[in-house]
């Protein structure tokens, strides 16, 4: 007889409305393929085809920091100083402050805050944008930028990170993200900033619907390791 556990199944963004539910309890054999889980999940609910994956693949490494913010072992540090480095990482329903946020990575050992902050924009393909809604695996998508932090520390001589996301509905014009960098040099927090939104894009589970005049959709981020072609 084959043995059989208890799984719990957690949904989100567009399969948490075809499923009708936020998490459910699936019996299933201990041992079981991913494939063959999601094939016992689209039983369940056949609707979830419309969102299987076709396609996994590790996200590609973004670019090395430039030959100049490297010394000799690797990049240097900037360890003058007792202050402490800190990594903020917050993600919150509620309006998100740029100065707030750039207050938080300012210090005196520092001559450069890089931010950067992305907000939503009135219009998707010719469709008049209200707001953008997004939703987050928060566990996994906190972990996910702490590992995020620890790249840009071994690329860039950074003092301070802080990441900041918001969760539901964001309006035209306010931000749904904020990033900021400090560090003694510009070249440094500038590249730091770069690399932490592509990275952020490619593999934080963080998910968006664009709500339109008339209608709604979830929207797949194309920079996303898991996106099919990806």
């Amino acid at each position: 007889m084959v043995r059989r556990c208890q799984v719990q199944v957690l949904y989100f963004a567009k399969s948490a409305e075809i499923t009708g539910t936020r998490a459910e309890t699936v019996s299933v054999p201990q041992e079981i393929p991913a494939a063959q889980l999601w094939a016992e999940l689209e039983t369940r609910h056949p609707g979830l085809a419309d969102v299987r994956n076709q396609e996994t693949k590790s996200p590609s490494s973004p670019p090395s920091a430039e030959a100049s913010a490297e010394g000799p072992g690797g990049p240097a540090r900037a360890d003058v100083g007792e202050e402490e480095h800190k990594d903020i990482i917050k993600f919150t329903a509620e309006k998100l402050s740029v100065e707030e946020v750039s207050q938080l990575v300012t210090s005196p050992l520092c001559g450069a805050v890089s931010l950067f902050v992305g907000t939503t924009r009135n219009h998707f393909e010719g469709k008049k944008v209200m707001s953008l809604e997004y939703e987050a695996y928060v566990p996994m998508a906190e972990n996910e930028v702490r590992r995020i932090c620890s790249d840009l520390r071994q690329r860039w001589p950074v003092r301070h990170i802080a990441v900041f996301h918001r969760l539901g509905l964001v309006p035209v014009a306010e931000a749904s993200v904020v990033i900021a960098v400090s560090s003694a040099h510009r070249a440094a927090s500038l590249g730091a900033v770069s690399y932490a939104i592509d990275a952020l894009k490619a593999s934080v589970p963080v998910w968006k619907k664009e709500i339109y005049e008339e209608s709604s959709s979830w929207k797949r981020n194309k920079e996303c390791f898991w996106a099919p072609g990806n």
